[in-house]
């Protein structure tokens, strides 16, 4: 499936959002008055790029801050530092006017379908909110019509315009949040866990009705998930995020086959595979601790405390980001790993 998507449409060289080096920081309060207050950095330099027609996958512990960088690139939490382009159009250092377009062009889908519904307003009213505050030039017939068109096209019907959100599934009540973000017609669709709160059928029928949404419309898609099974099938790459920061970025397929980021490894080991005897005989890579504070990260490499592989230098240095093998990762050793494991 998600090579008929990387067909579809290559992929063109500008990119539709992009981010450079993101950070969004929180300050805390400090136990003392006399001492300084900490900071909590949920995303510490996070860079990307999305394109149309392409999807990227962003992976990573609960706590890592993929939420936080998709608020970040909606306009829904402060961003610290960095920067945020709209095609050319640097939003972070223009005006409302910017800002207002980035909401017009960049749409969210949430992870708790009904709890992302106004359980007041009739889905007829939920879908056209978006289009009352965004496109005001538009009649009222002319919101009721795209509000139809829309709900034909997630696979409601619109009998269901009158109705409320708690009349629904879980799965159609996502449906209807699809719709609302896509009634805009936006650019790029920022999806945080989608499925997660969704029975294992209705997420692959949300999967597919994604798929076949941005191969009919083009959109730029960021898909936020713990499934892997579920971002390898709808993403054409895939980011893997730790405590804020980039570990590793590659094709999908190449960065499940062989990962190179110790982390990225450790992830992907602890993916059950339907052979039951080649579950039984693998070695999985078993990260001691806990995902450390973002409230205070570790000098260096911020996954060297839990690393089976970290050395002297990973406490010194911050791995930057560098090219390896069709894909960037960010580690001082992914070449010696790869070897000893080929060894």
């Amino acid at each position: 499936m998600s090579a008929v998507l990387r067909e579809f449409r290559p992929m063109p060289s500008q990119p539709v959002l992009s981010a450079h080096d993101i950070k969004v920081h929180f300050p805390l309060r400090a136990d003392w008055p006399w001492q300084s207050a900490p900071v909590l950095r949920a995303v510490d330099g996070a860079s990307l790029e999305l394109r149309a027609g392409h999807t990227l996958g962003l992976v990573g512990e609960s706590g890592c801050g993929k939420s936080t960088l998709a608020r970040a690139l909606t306009g829904l939490a402060p961003i610290t530092a960095g920067t945020l382009h709209l095609g050319e159009r640097d939003i972070t250092a223009g005006s409302n006017r910017d800002w207002q377009a980035l909401r017009r062009e960049v749409q969210m889908i949430f992870q708790d379908p009904l709890a992302s519904l106004d359980p007041r307003m009739t889905v007829g009213q939920i879908v056209a909110e978006p289009l009352r505050h965004l496109h005001p030039a538009l009649s009222r017939a002319e919101r009721r019509q795209r509000v139809a068109e829309m709900l034909d096209r997630v696979g409601l019907t619109r009998a269901h315009l009158n109705r409320y959100p708690h009349e629904f599934s879980g799965g159609q009540c996502q449906r209807i949040g699809i719709a609302r973000a896509l009634v805009v017609e936006p650019r790029v669709l920022i999806c945080d866990e989608p499925v997660s709160a969704l029975d294992v059928s209705i997420q692959a029928r949300i999967v597919e009705l994604l798929m076949a949404l941005q191969r009919e419309t083009g959109v730029a898609m960021l898909f936020i998930a713990h499934d892997l099974a579920v971002v390898r099938q709808i993403s054409h790459d895939v980011r893997v995020m730790y405590l804020g920061r980039l570990m590793e970025q590659a094709p999908a397929d190449q960065l499940f086959d062989a990962p190179r980021h110790p982390y990225t490894k450790a992830l992907l080991s602890a993916v059950p595979r339907p052979d039951l005897e080649a579950e039984r005989a693998r070695r999985r890579i078993r990260l001691p601790g806990d995902l450390p504070s973002p409230a205070d990260p570790p000098s260096g490499c911020v996954f060297r405390t839990r690393c089976p592989w970290a050395q002297a230098d990973c406490a010194r240095e911050v791995p930057q980001a560098r090219p390896l093998r069709g894909g960037v990762v960010a580690c001082h050793h992914a070449e010696s790993i790869d070897q000893a494991a080929a060894a």
